[in-house]
């Protein structure tokens, strides 16, 4: 229909008054009618309207007087956004529901109107389903294999961060503080994920050769680790010592926030950073390098106002 059409049916022309009469829905069997549901139209067969024992029902087959425009639209008073919904249903007895609870909501609302026993029903319990499921803030896989743990580097789009600890590993005693340095650098590694998880893919390893070892990777590759394990002599026996260097972790961390830019550099960056033609006194090699150290710079500086306070330590950027 056009639109002039559909403004007509929504606004009848001076003098053309609604007409109300009680609709004969037996004599037309199948045959389209056509609906004007609050400025929305729809076609659907008289069929469908008196399938279930519903106020449509009671429209259409003759029990409650319908309004028409001069066209032969029939009007419900209604909004129109979620009608299509309830002729679906109408159909088969299946729909598919809105994802978000404030659609579901007004479908509710329309499937009351109706006396759509049924579609309400399935609304209540999605509303009741939603109410109880929750969506976790961060998801931490654990590797259970070398090839798993490619895999994961390898597809992610983001830079991984990796902490492996297995204090089965342990083949001498622990030093004094090295079960208290170990739940620290687990502790770090929980504050860290909850703080950059949209930004960085953490991964847990508990199947490796290492006591305590930290990972950082970009763009697919190995970029800096961190071992907090080493073996002392102090005594007249071997001690596995345990230590947590939460100053350089953090520093680790924040400089693998580099790699989130793109492979390729960002060549409007590199051209409002970099000097003009007249001022350069470079090779074309040598102007390239230095594009892409300032790059770095301002990358550096600018992932560099994330600060420690919730760890309780001041960090050292290099450059």
């Amino acid at each position: 229909m056009s639109g002039d059409t559909c403004l007509t049916a929504m606004c009848p022309t001076s003098g053309a008054k609604p007409k109300t009469y009680s609709f004969k829905g037996g004599c037309l069997g199948n045959k389209y009618v056509r609906l004007n549901v609050g400025g929305s139209l729809y076609y659907t067969t008289v069929q469908v309207l008196t399938r279930h024992d519903t106020m449509l029902k009671a429209m259409f087959s003759g029990r409650m007087e319908v309004l028409t425009d001069k066209e032969g639209w029939i009007l419900i008073d209604r909004c129109g956004k979620h009608f299509g919904s309830i002729l679906n249903y109408l159909r088969d007895d299946t729909i598919a529901l809105p994802k978000n609870r404030h659609e579901i909501k007004e479908l509710m609302a329309e499937a009351k109107y109706y006396l759509i026993q049924g579609l309400v029903d399935k609304c209540q319990a999605a509303l009741q389903d939603k109410n109880e499921s929750y969506e976790a803030v961060c998801n931490i896989p654990i590797i259970t294999s070398q090839k798993e743990e490619e895999k994961l580097i390898e597809s992610s789009a983001k830079p991984v961060v990796k902490l492996q600890y297995n204090r089965s590993n342990n083949k001498y005693s622990y030093t004094s503080n090295s079960d208290d340095n170990l739940l620290k650098n687990i502790e770090l590694f929980d504050k860290l994920s909850l703080r950059f998880n949209g930004r960085v893919l953490f991964m847990k390893d508990v199947i490796g050769d290492e006591i305590c070892c930290w990972s950082f990777y970009g763009q697919g590759r190995k970029l800096a680790e961190v071992c907090c394990t080493s073996i002392v002599y102090a005594t007249e026996k071997k001690q596995t010592k345990v230590e947590f260097p939460e100053a350089r972790i953090y520093e680790e961390t924040l400089n693998v926030l580099l790699y989130e830019t793109p492979r390729v550099p960002d060549n409007s960056l590199l051209e409002a950073t970099s000097r003009t033609r007249s001022q350069a006194s470079h090779s074309e090699d040598d102007e390239g390098f230095e594009l892409r150290d300032r790059v770095r710079r301002i990358h550096v500086k600018r992932y560099s106002t994330y600060d420690d306070r919730q760890l309780g330590h001041q960090s050292t950027y290099r450059d």
